[in-house]
């Protein structure tokens, strides 16, 4: 679908044209974490930044971010079917499903177009988050990535992403202590900025089992 005159680019194919050209870093890191860190970073991140506007919104998406815990733990798949029950959580209401027209986002400055096919391309997307020749960092990022720019919900999709982010690694063995570092915009045409996320990503999951190590030994 292309942009008509006024309109802003579709970043929805620009994400889709980058996404199987980014240079994802090596990671040589290992998943390690055994059990939970003195702190929940994502319980943390959404504390921070929700509570003080919205706190029952802030209630609902912790109970989702325990609801995303539970179904890592026990291995679910990653499916747009889970998120969308993850989703109700968040909102507060039954009525979820993939958006049935074009999004905007960033004040008007990005379009997410909306084809017959889209939905079942980000499921395609969503399968890939266990890629097995891919490091966890960068298929975590790419995942986070994905929903951002596919946009599947009408409200509620950057707080969507961080869930699956957490989903991702926690279905790995991997908690965060920390999360507010990955909190900046993000751009559809950047490669780049995509592949340093996922360097940002490692770093994260590095110093938390460091951390975590540390406190053992003490």
């Amino acid at each position: 679908m292309t942009s008509g005159p006024g309109q802003p680019k579709d970043s929805l194919a620009d994400w889709l044209i980058i996404r199987p050209e980014i240079s994802w870093p090596s990671w040589r890191g290992a998943c390690l974490v055994s059990k939970a860190p003195a702190c929940d970073g994502f319980r943390n991140f959404f504390m921070a930044t929700r509570s003080e506007r919205d706190s029952k919104g802030t209630a609902r998406v912790l109970t989702a971010l325990d609801s995303t815990f539970a179904d890592a733990e026990l291995g679910r798949p990653l499916t747009f079917a889970l998120m969308t029950k993850w989703q109700r959580t968040v909102l507060g209401h039954e009525l979820v499903g993939f958006r049935w027209m074009p999004a905007f986002a960033k004040g008007g400055r990005e379009r997410y177009s909306l084809a017959p096919d889209t939905r079942a391309r980000f499921e395609r997307c969503l399968s890939e988050s266990t890629q097995p020749d891919l490091p966890l960092p960068s298929r975590a990022t790419r995942t986070y990535l994905d929903i951002l720019f596919f946009h599947p919900f009408e409200d509620g999709n950057a707080r969507a992403a961080m869930l699956a982010l957490a989903f991702v690694l926690a279905r790995e063995g991997v908690l965060l202590d920390q999360v507010h570092p990955l909190q900046t915009t993000r751009w559809a045409d950047d490669a780049g900025g995509a592949a340093d996320l996922a360097v940002l990503l490692g770093i994260l999951i590095t110093a938390a089992e460091r951390r975590l190590s540390h406190g053992r030994q003490s």
